[in-house]
């Protein structure tokens, strides 16, 4: 598959890399396992869902460092904007970090929050950054599956309460 449309071009061609697909999808795999296993073995809910938490922050983390990799490297960010995409991308990593430590099920609805925000902000970064055209459909989808899975892990952490 054609991935750069001119190799000295930063946008990349329409179709989503295979390779990139592998990745971004494959990474779900942990959130759809653990929260699947928290929801087949509520006796180790506690153990299932620390460890979907500490996932879930890695790869916000993660995520923040896109934006400080298209601080430095877009030639078409005005200082402004390049300035706000370095705040910005050690923002996840300031919310992620307490969801570790925070128990029940306020700490997946942080990272919810975090994960939602952060595609918000992807939203206003991909023209000016020149991002290839199949990266906020990508995003949106693993943001949406990630999100799914945090969301029933707050709900059953909620369930676990009562």
């Amino acid at each position: 598959m054609t991935t750069l449309t001119h190799p000295d071009s930063p946008s990349l061609a329409q179709a989503l890399p295979r390779h990139v697909a592998w990745l971004g999808y494959g990474g779900l795999l942990p959130f759809v396992g653990l929260a699947a296993l928290a929801g087949f073995d509520p006796h180790h809910l506690l153990a299932w869902s620390d460890a979907l938490v500490g996932y879930g922050a890695v790869i916000l983390s993660f995520i923040g460092a896109l934006h400080w990799g298209v601080a430095m490297s877009a030639p078409g960010l005005d200082p402004a904007r390049r300035r706000r995409a370095f705040v910005w991308s050690v923002v996840p990593a300031l919310l992620a970090w307490p969801a570790t430590v925070l128990a029940g099920s306020i700490a997946p609805l942080i990272l919810v929050f975090g994960f939602v925000v952060h595609f918000v902000m992807d939203k206003m970064l991909v023209g000016p950054a020149g991002l290839p055209a199949w990266y906020l459909p990508l995003r949106l989808r693993l943001t949406l599956v990630a999100c799914l899975c945090l969301l029933l892990n707050a709900w059953q952490g909620l369930s676990l309460l009562s």
